[in-house]
């Protein structure tokens, strides 16, 4: 039998879906890509702790106990990444940025995520905030792993998905925005899916 060419063969299947979910240039997988910027970092939970500092009256800070004792959703969304890919219908458990910045008191009207391995992204406040915005510990009921960015990542599911920052440890609120690692580089300062604001000319 001579070999199968390049080009024939089993059609990939699409999940049918609304395409009103989906923006404009992007696709449906089922499965999780993983894309990162460096080497997947694998901080233990007794080491783990969140920060909130920056342009603060005061900075806050949470052990892992202390952070999974605050008040959590379990809540579905859909999520759109940068290099095209959407997945629909996924379930994660974390706390509102809301409950996080409950206490704090600030002028800024932005934030920087930092993150083990370097990593940061910029955000605005209106972007995080009203029930935007989460720092998730659970996907689809297991706690979240490494690859993934656990323990603990930024989701803000409404924009692309470099900023859903990975292996999230602390938000840094800022007057000024302050652009992270891949907005330097390149890369959309929003980031809005259903605009397709990919990079910076966009």
């Amino acid at each position: 039998m001579p070999p199968i060419s390049r080009g024939f063969g089993a059609r990939r299947r699409r999940p049918e879906v609304d395409p009103a979910r989906v923006p404009r240039g992007q696709y449906v997988v089922r499965d999780f890509p993983v894309l990162s910027a460096g080497p997947t970092p694998h901080t233990p939970v007794e080491e783990w702790s969140l920060t909130i500092d920056g342009a603060v009256d005061e900075a806050l800070s949470w052990s892992w106990d202390e952070f999974l004792a605050l008040p959590s959703e379990t809540f579905t969304v859909d999520i759109h990444c940068v290099t095209k890919w959407s997945k629909l219908d996924t379930t994660w458990t974390g706390v509102s940025v809301d409950t996080l910045l409950e206490d704090v008191s600030t002028e800024a009207e932005y934030l920087t995520a930092w993150c083990d391995g370097g990593y940061t992204t910029n955000l605005a406040l209106e972007d995080v905030t009203d029930g935007r915005a989460w720092v998730v510990h659970d996907f689809e009921g297991d706690p979240l792993e490494s690859e993934h960015g656990g323990p603990a990542r930024l989701l803000v599911p409404h924009l692309y998905f470099w900023k859903s920052a990975k292996w999230l440890r602390g938000l840094a609120l800022t007057i000024e925005d302050e652009p992270g690692f891949w907005e330097a580089a390149g890369y959309h300062n929003r980031g809005d899916p259903w605009h397709e604001q990919r990079y910076w000319g966009d």
